[in-house]
């Protein structure tokens, strides 16, 4: 297990050159690290929104009454690292009473798709604005779409199940700490291509991965304090411990042509195993991926046709809402 602190992530940002940095900036990007790391592994980046004053708890409640019912959730936060999230207990509280009490009722909840109210869009946008450049130089596969926020407000000591998430996502600490305990997304030993098909393809909210102790010593456990941010790649499993206080935090994601590639051949790959094949992963040739892709379309525009539904990949209850 390797333990990342943010004191040398802050000493070695402020001694990099500050090319490409303009004055009023959301997130302090070390264009170096940014190149060496984006999409490989998980890095942090520190930010200048800690103290935004719309992630006040009167804002955030105001933001939560909204929302859309379907885009607020929220449950104990006193939970096991390793839960089918169909089974996690509820508070028993409303969604007012829950963030007004957040310091002593020990629970999680997340605001999702907060870019629907105009002045949360607008922080969203500035961040992810800052991010484009850096991730499209990559070229036009690596093009910024569909981008989408959330708030994550959970009480002192609550614990975020093992997990992943399918968009490339920043995480902003706002208030309190968070250790964040992240793993390959390369390591079939924790993540097989049969749980990435079952992901990408399932019609059910079974988002939670299965945790084994052995896995531990395999993370990198990273320390969110406010003002610091952290990229976490799509599909990298992660779980998350709060420190002794209230945590907020801001999830700005996105996703691009090229993850949307590899979630359309993990939903070709899951109906080839249906079928009793052995499908090759995503990404180990290139005439079987176009091939793959070619036949999934054509499937998905008979199932419209025919009125049935494509993937499931757009629900709202999987959209960046467990990091």
């Amino acid at each position: 297990m390797t333990v990342r602190e943010p004191e040398a992530v802050m000493q070695a940002v402020a001694a990099a050159p500050d090319d490409a940095q303009p004055a009023g900036r959301r997130l302090e990007i070390d264009p170096p690290a940014f190149r060496a790391n984006y999409l490989r592994r998980p890095f942090l980046i520190p930010h200048q929104i800690a103290r935004h004053p719309l992630f006040s708890l009167p804002r955030l409640i105001e933001l939560s009454k909204s929302l859309p019912p379907e885009y607020v959730e929220y449950n104990a936060g006193n939970i096991p690292i390793s839960i089918d999230s169909r089974l996690t207990p509820q508070n028993g509280l409303s969604i007012e009473e829950t963030i007004r009490r957040i310091e002593e009722n020990r629970s999680w909840m997340v605001l999702k798709r907060v870019e629907q109210d105009p002045e949360y869009n607008k922080l969203l946008n500035e961040c992810l604005d800052e991010v484009a450049p850096y991730a499209e130089a990559l070229g036009p596969a690596h093009r910024i779409h569909s981008r989408a926020g959330a708030i994550f407000i959970s009480s002192p000591g609550s614990v975020t199940p093992y997990h992943m998430d399918h968009e490339t996502n920043f995480l902003l600490q706002i208030r309190g700490t968070k250790f964040l305990n992240v793993f390959d997304p390369t390591d079939r030993s924790l993540l097989s291509e049969q749980e990435l098909e079952g992901y990408f393809c399932s019609t059910t909210l079974h988002r939670n991965l299965v945790f084994k102790d052995e896995f531990q010593q395999k993370a990198t456990v990273f320390t969110l304090t406010p003002g610091l941010a952290l990229h976490v790649p799509s599909t990298a499993p992660h779980w998350v411990k709060n420190g002794p206080d209230v945590s907020i935090s801001f999830s700005v994601a996105y996703q691009t042509p090229a993850s949307d590639r590899v979630i359309a051949l993990y939903d070709a790959n899951a109906r080839l195993r249906r079928l009793g094949l052995r499908p090759t992963p995503p990404s180990r040739s290139r005439f079987r991926d176009s091939l793959k892709l070619g036949v999934s379309s054509v499937v998905t525009r008979v199932q419209k046709l025919l009125g049935g539904s494509g993937r499931k990949g757009q629900n709202p209850q999987r959209r960046n809402d467990h990091a």
